[in-house]
């Protein structure tokens, strides 16, 4: 199919904190699970509701930041840009990073390292699962492959 283009996601197999976490059907506790298995230092679920992404779920962002993530506009810093292009956005780091994709908001957090992946089930955009580690970060495709497995076993909580 000429123009048009998809993800081919092997199977991934979710550690078993993360899948015990899926199974409280607590988003809170899904995200501490994941923040704690990637060795992360924060991270945000946002859901997608009314065309927006609202914040549904958050861990260790300054609630000075927090105020600024509560409401994100699709296609707005690295949490919007993941849910507008539904695929991964990495910064290695977002202290440095002059591309535009991270807003003041996520810079204020103090964190470097990021990733954001779109929460996806059956086709469709519910949300967006962000975590982040204090220090500069290359994300492998192993691991954003793994999130974004955790993201699309996240929407169906959303249901």
């Amino acid at each position: 199919m000429s123009g048009s283009h998809f993800f081919v996601t092997p199977m991934i197999t979710i550690p078993y904190s993360i899948e015990t976490a899926l199974e409280t059907g607590d988003i809170g506790q899904v995200l501490s699970a994941s923040i704690e298995h990637f060795h992360c230092q924060a991270g945000t679920i946002h859901r997608l509701q009314d065309k927006v992404l609202k914040l549904a779920a958050h861990n260790n962002i300054p609630e000075q930041v927090v105020q600024i993530v509560s409401t994100v506009p699709v296609g707005k810093g690295i949490a919007g840009l993941a849910a507008e292009r539904q695929e991964p956005i990495t910064i290695c780091n977002l202290q440095t990073d002059t591309s535009g994709q991270a807003r003041p908001g996520a810079k204020a957090t103090g964190m470097e390292g990021s990733l954001a992946v779109p929460i996806i089930t059956d086709g469709e955009l519910k949300g967006v699962l962000g975590i982040a580690k204090a220090s500069a970060y290359e994300w492998s495709k192993e691991e954003t492959d793994l999130l974004l497995g955790i993201a699309g076993r996240c929407g169906q909580l959303f249901e």
